[in-house]
């Protein structure tokens, strides 16, 4: 976390030359990668060893906890020969990082964008109804020569080597390494440990608009049902919401149907209520973008400076939203909104609060 908050803090943008695999032949040739050829195993059972330390998770805690991981699937997936791919697959993989961090069964997802978001609602809806005292969510994705050419022939892929939300002459997304761990446990079972918990879920929803296989829907339907619904479940009013971390993904469409989705789910509070999207820092995870979005909201709360907007240009009247923009905006909310979408029309939104 500690690296993310920094980039988070200074409000640069991390994008830089691809030098993982050769890119010479794209349109578009940076990412926000980490540094070498890092391994994605290796990323995480590093990460949910730490987390669950963290969270002090001694032997028989972490056996009796299950593993949600958010992914694409095992990078050597594409390139494995028929027989052996079964090994290689979501499923696969979820269940080796479950054996090696010593955690219970294993459960993976492979939706998008929305995969890790999605992930952490089941998990906290399994904790509220008493399924499970804590689970583990996971989510991974670093940036390959496979998706990256299907971005950029595509054409997704922001020409201009900038990702800029809700800005005019925005040109579209950049892909980004990213990868992160969560513990969830119901506040019942850490008060019984002594746990102090980071923040509160205090809500969470999901919602398909089915509109387009790549584009949401104009009026952003779907994402506003999933803010609606983590209210709902919340119990909260509109105004009481202090940010969002927006999906903000940097493309016309998705954009534009962001800010009316905001509109029809928050009423006159969308106007006044500070707006970033981190993907014009960190870039786009995909499969990791819920949990390490999370992150980011979480540090947001609890360091109270709002990230920044990065990329920004000149206003779109399509995008009027209360944008941070220049620098970190100083700020206390008692709870903040992470959203995400993905293709297919999936949308979630989590509601965070202070703990």
């Amino acid at each position: 976390m500690g690296a993310l908050a920094a980039g988070l803090d200074a409000g640069q943008p991390a994008f830089a030359p691809v030098t993982r695999f050769d890119v010479s032949g794209r349109r578009v040739g940076v990412a926000a990668t980490l540094p070498g050829d890092p391994d994605l195993d290796d990323e995480l059972w590093w990460l949910a060893d730490e987390a669950c330390d963290e969270a002090k998770l001694g032997t028989a805690e972490r056996a009796a906890t299950p593993l949600f991981l958010a992914v694409h699937g095992d990078p050597r997936l594409a390139r494995a020969a028929p027989a052996e791919r079964p090994a290689h697959g979501g499923a696969a993989f979820a269940a080796r990082l479950a054996e090696h961090s010593g955690l219970g069964p294993a459960r993976a997802y492979t939706s998008a964008c929305v995969a890790a978001s999605t992930a952490i609602a089941d998990a906290a809806g399994l904790i509220t109804r008493g399924e499970a005292d804590r689970i583990v969510v996971a989510g991974g994705y670093l940036v390959e020569r496979d998706q990256y050419a299907l971005f950029d022939a595509g054409r997704a892929l922001a020409a201009d080597g900038q990702v800029r939300p809700f800005s005019a002459h925005r040109k579209g997304l950049l892909l980004g390494d990213g990868a992160g761990v969560v513990v969830l446990e119901s506040a019942a079972a850490a008060a019984e440990r002594g746990i102090e918990p980071l923040a509160r879920l205090a809500g969470w929803g999901r919602a398909g608009d089915a509109y387009h296989p790549c584009q949401p829907h104009p009026g952003g339907r779907g994402l506003a049902r999933a803010v609606t619904g983590a209210l709902r479940r919340a119990g909260i009013e509109p105004g009481r919401i202090g940010y969002v971390n927006a999906h903000g993904s940097g493309t016309a469409q998705s954009d534009a149907a962001e800010t009316l989705a905001l509109r029809a789910a928050l009423g006159e509070h969308a106007a006044t209520i500070p707006v970033s999207s981190t993907k014009a820092l960190h870039g786009q995870a995909l499969e990791a973008s819920g949990v390490l979005e999370l992150a980011v909201t979480l540090h947001a709360l609890r360091s109270g400076r709002l990230p920044v907007n990065a990329g920004f240009l000149d206003p779109d009247e399509d995008c009027a939203l209360d944008l941070i923009l220049d620098e970190p905006r100083p700020a206390s909310p008692a709870y903040a909104l992470t959203l995400n979408a993905a293709f297919g029309g999936a949308n979630t939104a989590l509601l965070l609060g202070v703990a």
